[in-house]
């Protein structure tokens, strides 16, 4: 993340090790299901994130949205 992205690193986060939140995970198997792959289970908030990161790079739902979730111009 770069100086000014306001976002913390997620080894940084207070509650990293809880368990990954219901919202969290159903986002996560949507892109999963997208990409073909399997959710862990008993992900925490920390590896939920990392991993709907890495998903979200590699889903062509989220490469045509720009920010905010507006057409890409």
């Amino acid at each position: 993340m770069s100086e000014t992205d306001p976002r913390k690193n997620v080894q940084d986060w207070a509650t990293g090790e809880e368990p990954a939140t219901g919202p969290q995970l159903s986002y996560l198997r949507t892109l999963a299901r997208e990409a073909g792959e399997e959710v862990p289970e008993n992900l925490t908030k920390a590896d939920a994130s990392r991993m709907i990161d890495r998903l979200q790079q590699a889903s062509p739902r989220t490469k045509e949205t720009g920010p905010g979730g507006g057409e890409a111009t």
